[in-house]
Formats: structure tokens, C-alpha cells, sequence
């Protein structure tokens, strides 16, 4: 029954990296892999969430993960016994934004309106309405507004305000 289940969760993410649809037909296939997907969503292509544990990750509402970008919700330390708890690993809160190419690492929140940008590593929280960049991700901007389809991409550059190392 494991094998079986493994097997499944496996296809449902190979037909979500290819399939279009990134803000209906893939949220579906993530969801029936057991990824916690709120309304709004877009995902990119080529967009990896955890392979093997996808009940570990948590999306928000309105929330856009860009192309080959990929979350990670666990290494080789995932319990029964943590499993079991419904214990979430990797949380993307409501209308953050994810850049092309970026790697979200086990542990990590990204705060409501965070941005990380293209080809960022994520291992540490990332507060909310902040730009994060690098490898490590380090914080380098406070966001005044969200980006997203609310918000235009002039506004946003215009509300960034620079973190003073």
C-alpha cells in the first residue's frame, strides 16, 4: 500500500511539471498529492514540491511560484511519528512570490507579500513583505506592497525600500 501511494504522488508530480495549467489543472494535481493549496494560486512549469512527503508543504492564498523553482519539505529525517502530528515543514504564506530557479530548504516559512528572487536558496523564515536574494537568501529590500496582479510592477519598485547592512 506504501509502494502504491509512492507510485501515485510520483506520477501526479511528473504530470504537473508538464501538463499546462498553471493555475488550475497543476494546483489540482498538487492538492491530489496532498499539498495544501489555497485559492489564487499560479504555478509555473517545471515546478518541483516535494516529492515523496507533499503533505509537508503549505501554500497560501494567491501566491506565485515561478518556473523550475522547487520547495524541499524534508531530507532523510521525516518521522512516522512527525508525519502522523501533520506537522508542516515548508510554509508559503499568503501573496508571496517566488522567483524562477529558487530552492525553498526544509523549515522554512516565506512570510505573507515576501519576494524571493530568481535562483535564490532559502534555508532561514523570511518575514513578511520582504525581498530576499542570494545564496543564501539574505534580505535586501522591505516590499510596501504585495507583488502580484493586484499591484503593478512599477508600484512595487517604487515601495521597495532598501535594508542597510
Amino acid at each position: 500500500m506504501k509502494t502504491l501511494r509512492a507510485v501515485k504522488i510520483r506520477l501526479l508530480q511528473v504530470a504537473a511539471l508538464f501538463l499546462p495549467g498553471g493555475s488550475n489543472l497543476r494546483l489540482r494535481l498538487h492538492r491530489w498529492r496532498g499539498v495544501d493549496i489555497g485559492q489564487g494560486v499560479f504555478i509555473s512549469t517545471d515546478v518541483i514540491i516535494e516529492t515523496m512527503h507533499p503533505e509537508l508543504v503549505s501554500i497560501g492564498n494567491d501566491v506565485f511560484l515561478g518556473a523550475r523553482s522547487m520547495i524541499i519539505a524534508h531530507f532523510n529525517d521525516v518521522t512516522p511519528t512527525l508525519l502522523a502530528r501533520g506537522t508542516v515543514s515548508v510554509r508559503v504564506e499568503d501573496q508571496a512570490w517566488v522567483g524562477p530557479g529558487a530552492i525553498i530548504l526544509p523549515g522554512v516559512t516565506i512570510g505573507r507579500g515576501a519576494v524571493v528572487t530568481a535562483g535564490s536558496v532559502v534555508s532561514g523564515n523570511v518575514q513578511e513583505m520582504t525581498l530576499v536574494q542570494g545564496n543564501p537568501a539574505r534580505p535586501v529590500a522591505r516590499c510596501g506592497v504585495p507583488l502580484g496582479p493586484n499591484a503593478s510592477a512599477v508600484e512595487f519598485y517604487r515601495n521597495l525600500k532598501p535594508i542597510r547592512a
